[in-house]
């Protein structure tokens, strides 16, 4: 038993069939064919139950997953730590699309002292993430406090969750929108990216506005409550519809409509705050970086500390 055979039978465990396999590991269906094979041998036990090109692991195979994956992950720790900043750093980060968009660049900052460190940001759905975290496909995962605290199915008493900080949700607008030309008059298009502008509900209602029909957080259909707005209280004309927050925000962009998006979207010059007056209400969420103490090298610990 190697632990290259075993990189192989952890991505066979995962995937459908030998192709896809074979495109992750970059081999060939044959080459990953014998080296499952050649793991069954030196096992004395037969991993799968096969249906041609098909995989599906058996009592035995599940029984071996776990522990080849914690093999795997101090035969990485131990080459990291052994190498230090020179170490060919993988690092993977799952997480929903729009917590990925908020700590990206944090991401890239905090690993900048590895030279040879390479950063992949996988977008899905925080339960998804935490998934995919306790499979090994991640080396940690970005979610909000809701899940943390919730302590889903995904759980491990191994995982520590770090915390990032808060998002609070905004009204926002694009600067060619109506209510921000009516609002700022002549000084919208010199307003300053952090400029707030002041509205009453009222003149905000009456505005089309853009929303997304499943949270951008958990990936939960929730309607008009997907992006935090109460609409209980403050009824919206909701004329648009997308779970796509790149076509979220050229509609928003383009002064089309209206959208409650998290704070740092702000740092986009384009687009502006509206601070509606009565409207007491405040939607905010507590994120955290979760990650396995337990099988963090070190440049992971730097991650999180430096996060």
């Amino acid at each position: 038993m190697n632990l290259a055979d075993l990189r192989i039978f952890v991505s066979a465990a995962r995937r459908p069939s030998l192709g896809a396999v074979a495109q992750e590991m970059h081999l060939t269906p044959s080459a990953v064919s014998k080296a499952l094979r050649r793991l069954e041998d030196s096992l004395g036990k037969s991993l799968f139950d096969r249906s041609g090109k098909q995989l599906a692991l058996n009592d035995s195979g599940r029984f071996l997953l776990s522990r080849a994956q914690t093999l795997l992950a101090l035969a990485d720790q131990a080459r990291s730590d052994l190498l230090g900043e020179q170490a060919a750093v993988d690092c993977r980060v799952g997480g929903p699309a729009i917590l990925l968009w908020r700590h990206g660049k944090a991401l890239a900052d905090a690993l900048r002292s590895y030279p040879d460190a390479s950063i992949r940001m996988q977008a899905m759905f925080e339960d998804e993430a935490l998934a995919a975290l306790a499979r090994g496909d991640v080396n940690a995962a970005i979610v909000t406090g809701e899940v943390t605290e919730g302590r889903g199915e995904h759980w491990s008493d191994e995982w520590i969750a770090t915390p990032l900080g808060g998002v609070v949700q905004h009204l926002v607008a694009g600067r060619s929108h109506p209510l921000v030309q009516a609002l700022a008059g002549s000084r919208a298009p010199a307003a300053p990216a952090a400029a707030v502008l002041h509205a009453t509900s009222a003149q905000v209602l009456e505005c089309d506005f853009a929303c997304p029909s499943r949270s951008l957080f958990c990936g939960v259909q929730r309607g008009s409550r997907s992006d935090g707005w109460r609409d209980d209280q403050f009824p919206r004309k909701i004329r648009y519809w997308t779970d796509d927050l790149q076509l979220l925000l050229v509609l928003v962009k383009s002064g089309a409509a209206l959208a409650y998006l998290p704070d740092f979207a702000l740092d986009d010059p384009a687009l502006v705050r509206i601070q509606v007056s009565d409207c007491a209400f405040v939607c905010s969420e507590q994120v955290a970086l979760v990650w396995n103490r337990a099988r963090a090298p070190g440049w992971l610990r730097t991650l999180a500390g430096l996060m």
